[in-house]
């Protein structure tokens, strides 16, 4: 697959090279144009020869592929637009909306092949295959299986859900093709034609696949959660900087390929003269640009670090928040010390995936908190984060 897309893609390998990636799913999306139409020139010729209706409904099939891999081959295109004025983030996420269609058209072709074939049954229909019509069966779907491999391949090393969605769509058109293969040869053995029976049953594998695939390829759309590697190595880069001594509220947004956005809070000493942390803060957000490809956008947070009372308070409290709710952290810890009581501000960042609801972990964290002295008044903050 590599040598092939090579051939036809300039410095491909480099996905890394927004252009690059652009003219390698453009190049997929040609391919399979014009495989799809081959697919269709040749089970058209199968289906009229053996007056089956099941090639002639997988012929058409081939050639509304073709349609979708135009509909890729142009999102494509229109991905690789640059950021305007209405659309200031680019327009990276026109693939998943592609990916989306894709889906669409092959829970459609599902549903249709299942009308179809419950009208086979219905009214079976004789069909008369030759070792021809076979070998053109046998030959689309060593074609197709080829084709599902090129997708998935290319789809992956591009981390494109469009191409990834293609490809899984190829693979049902495999699973078609067999069935009617199969059809066949039960036909011409036994004398039971079996041919919308079977066509019901890869109906529903294909909608079951389409449904699965809508899911897969809106979730992009809808904004994931970040990939936790991701997470955790703006982490690691972030707190290797000297100065920065925590961070927190990490976001990252995907506009598609190439189109990263990320914000966070980095915590810095307060005794620390303001321009200095702000020269830091800036050369992480032009590190991040450069190397990473990530447009960052730092809040930054003075934190007291020379007041031993206050920080003696911080770990009693980050004690007492671990053993009331273990998934919690604490962080933009905040002290205001008076005569008859003191006011202790913070905020607590909990995971998605722990299901009680805030107001109870609240309710547990300030319990805590005001257990180890009734004049400590508690303002908590609840975060959500992805872990």
């Amino acid at each position: 697959m590599d040598s092939f897309m090579g051939f036809l893609v300039r410095g491909y390998g480099q996905f890394d090279n927004p252009q690059v990636r652009q003219d390698a799913g453009k190049a997929a999306g040609a391919v399979g144009v014009a495989t799809n139409l081959l697919l269709f020139a040749v089970k058209l010729l199968a289906g009229l020869l053996s007056h089956s209706v099941g090639v002639l409904a997988d012929a058409v099939n081939n050639l509304t592929d073709s349609g979708s891999s135009i509909i890729m081959l142009v999102g494509f295109r229109l991905a690789g637009k640059p950021a305007d004025e209405k659309h200031p983030f680019g327009h990276a996420r026109m693939e998943y909306l592609c990916g989306v269609t894709v889906s669409f058209i092959v829970l459609f072709l599902g549903l249709q092949l299942g009308f179809t074939s419950i009208g086979k049954i219905r009214e079976p229909e004789g069909t008369t295959f030759t070792p021809l019509t076979l070998g053109i069966l046998v030959f689309s779907v060593l074609l197709k299986l080829w084709q599902c491999l090129f997708y998935k391949t290319v789809g992956k090393k591009l981390r494109s859900e469009a191409l990834c969605a293609t490809g899984d769509d190829s693979r049902n058109d495999v699973i078609s093709t067999l069935a009617v293969l199969l059809g066949a040869v039960i036909t011409q053995v036994s004398g039971y034609n079996l041919d919308g029976f079977l066509g019901l049953l890869v109906a529903v594998f294909i909608t079951v696949s389409g449904v699965r695939l809508i899911l897969e390829t809106g979730n992009p759309l809808l904004g994931m959660a970040p990939d936790p590697e991701l997470v955790k190595s703006i982490y690691t880069r972030i707190l290797s900087y000297e100065g920065v001594i925590g961070l927190h509220d990490l976001t990252v947004h995907n506009y598609g390929a190439g189109q990263c956005f990320a914000s966070v809070h980095c915590e810095v000493p307060a005794e620390t003269d303001i321009l200095i942390s702000h020269d830091i803060i800036d050369n992480i957000e032009r590190d991040f640009l450069k190397q990473e490809g990530i447009h960052l956008v730092i809040h930054l947070d003075p934190v007291v670090t020379g007041d031993p009372r206050t920080n003696g308070l911080k770990e009693q409290v980050r004690e007492v928040v671990a053993l009331a709710c273990p998934e919690a952290s604490i962080h933009d810890f905040r002290v205001v010390w008076g005569v008859t009581h003191s006011n202790i501000v913070f905020d607590a960042a909990v995971p998605f995936s722990l299901e009680k609801p805030d107001g109870e972990i609240r309710k547990a964290i300030c319990g805590a908190v005001e257990g180890l002295d009734p004049s400590y008044r508690v303002v908590v903050n609840m975060d959500r984060e992805s872990r």
